[in-house]
């Protein structure tokens, strides 16, 4: 059987060759197909191998004549595109681009070799902005996909499951290849080498990584990936929301790579615990919601960490925050300050919080507390605790307030807490208070003083009855700054305030602002630009700079100019 024409969504024209018209030449037969469309013959016969001494499939000379095609035929793209050119005609055109360069260059190709790479330029030149509107590759059906749901059941059937999992995936894609490679002749579909291993590839995801996910997390531009049921896949790229192409068979091949992302860190997730945070290998966050909680089929929220890690020094070039301010958060970590990062979700506290985790003494020790252990700290001397569900029985719980009394008996010289979410913000409190200075730990609040309020509702979770007073002036002695962090709508975190935490007056904790971020406009592009400000006053630190030889520069930061954000034009 025949899926019919092959997807040809990526194409560009080449410059250095006339284009042919349409009807000029007989449009070169797409990979697939058997039959030659009948047209005139000016388009001389290719170049080809003879078949008597034909060698070995050679990919790296496929490669190497589509990169050096691909700009000739990216110039002509304008008229490849055209209404009246069809599928045929563009194919035609590169082929007779790709013969002329084979003379020229000494190297003609086999006949596979050159169908797979009029293939790989015709599907380059469909993905082009505004071949939709030529017929690109949103109007064609992709046989890759086609093929996948006819071989993988016949696929399953053949092999031993028990024994496949036991193999590395090197070993495991070259027998699935071989196995793959019978069944399209059993089943006569036809799929070109590229395409073949393309179906080998979603194969593998689906038998060993997340399946259609797998090609979103390879994709260093995708921050976040949202999972709405089996037919809605959202990422976020450069802070934007946008639908992905990534499809699920069903709910149950929804849920089955949720149990697996979950599974692999001990975990579990079914009705009778039908929500679950997790990780991945990488230390991408996790949630898991699936029915009956959620209405519309499971739901998977990976929140990706970046390859490349996020410095202070890469926030300043993102325009995250200015150099000044970098620097009174370098003088802050050094100097040992216990530092909240507020922010709302999604705004980059968990970043942030790794970046300034970077001016931490390489000799100190560290213990981190985290639901899902996501920070990536670079220290050698770190103890990452994580919590414990509760499991069927609904015993076993270990929360983050009783790994925070714990690690008290570590010998911490830090503790960071990935996120103060309830009754341990007390205990957290208590640490910062008795010797561990320098904790740093994060909340969910949309400005620092509305961080404070939340702390003091938390301490009130932990069950203890303290006078307000009381957990005020704790709050004021423990806390010595907060730096608040948004993500504006044009999707660029920006850090807003930086603001010191400098004790009591009254009833009232008493703060000032070092630093703030004040939006001024909107660009042609539609990037926000403002201004990071200095409020030119005395930091409350400024003795613990002192203490640790840094007053100096703390004191020339704070009196820098202000930073203008780039503004387009």
């Amino acid at each position: 059987m025949s899926f019919g024409r092959r997807d040809t969504s990526k194409v560009v024209a080449l410059s250095a060759h006339r284009l042919p018209a349409p009807g000029d030449a007989d449009p070169v037969p797409v990979a697939g197909q058997g039959d030659t469309l009948a047209g005139a013959d000016p388009v001389p016969e290719p170049p080809v191998h003879d078949v008597e001494a034909a060698e070995e499939y050679r990919p790296e000379t496929v490669a190497r004549a589509i990169d050096k095609i691909w700009p000739s035929v990216r110039i002509g793209a304008k008229d490849l595109l055209s209404p009246d050119y069809s599928r045929g005609d563009r194919a035609a055109c590169i082929g007779v681009i790709l013969d002329a360069e084979s003379r020229m260059s000494g190297d003609p190709l086999f006949e596979a070799e050159r169908r797979d790479v009029i293939t790989e330029l015709l599907n380059r030149l469909m993905d082009l902005p505004g071949a939709g509107a030529a017929g690109g590759r949103a109007t064609v059906l992709d046989p890759t996909g086609l093929a996948k749901e006819r071989v993988q059941p016949l696929l399953m059937a053949r092999m031993d499951v028990s024994k496949a999992a036991e193999l590395p995936r090197a070993e495991m894609a070259r027998q699935v290849t071989d196995l793959v490679a019978e069944i399209l002749a059993d089943e006569k579909l036809h799929l070109n080498l590229i395409e073949q291993r393309g179906l080998v590839t979603m194969l593998l995801n689906d038998m060993l990584g997340l399946g259609p996910l797998e090609p979103l997390l390879a994709d260093d531009k995708v921050t976040d990936i949202m999972v709405n049921g089996p037919d809605q896949v959202y990422v976020e790229r450069g802070g934007r929301l946008e639908l992905a192409d990534a499809r699920f068979r069903d709910n149950a091949h929804v849920l089955n790579v949720a149990q697996r992302i979950v599974s692999a860190i001990g975990r579990r997730v079914d009705e009778t615990s039908p929500l679950c945070d997790a990780r991945l290998a990488d230390g991408s966050r996790v949630n898991v919601i699936i029915p009956p909680l959620a209405i519309d089929g499971p739901s998977i929220s990976i929140r990706k960490f970046a390859k490349q890690k996020i410095t202070m020094e890469k926030m300043e070039q993102q325009n995250n925050l200015s150099p000044a301010m970098a620097t009174v958060l370098r003088i802050a970590g050094r100097s040992r300050l216990n530092i909240i990062i507020s922010g709302g979700t999604g705004s980059g506290k968990t970043t942030l919080l790794n970046a300034l985790s970077r001016m931490i003494d390489p000799g100190e020790r560290i213990v981190t507390i985290e639901d899902a252990a996501e920070l990536q700290l670079q220290q050698p001397h770190v103890v990452r605790l994580e919590t414990r569900p509760a499991n069927l029985e609904g015993e076993g719980e270990i929360t983050q307030r009783e790994l925070v009394k714990n690690c008290l008996r570590m010998r911490p010289d830090r503790i960071i807490l990935g996120e103060i979410r309830a009754g341990e913000a007390l205990d957290m409190l208590q640490a910062m208070n008795t010797g561990h200075d320098g904790s740093l730990c994060t909340i969910h609040a949309n400005r620092p003083r509305e961080a404070l309020t939340r702390l003091e509702n938390m301490v009130a979770m932990a069950g203890v009855k303290l006078p307000n007073e009381a957990v005020r002036a704790q709050i004021a002695g423990a806390v010595n700054m907060i730096v608040q962090i948004a993500r504006m709508r044009d999707g660029v975190r920006r850090i807003t305030h930086i603001t010191e935490v400098v004790g009591m007056e009254g009833e009232v904790v008493t703060t000032q602002d070092l630093f703030t971020f004040e939006f001024e406009g909107e660009d042609a592009d539609g990037k926000l630009f403002g201004a990071f400000k200095s409020t030119g006053l005395r930091p409350a630190f400024a003795a613990n700079a002192k203490y640790f030889g840094l007053e100096k520069a703390l004191l020339e930061a704070m009196s820098q100019p202000d930073h203008m954000t780039q503004r387009a034009g």
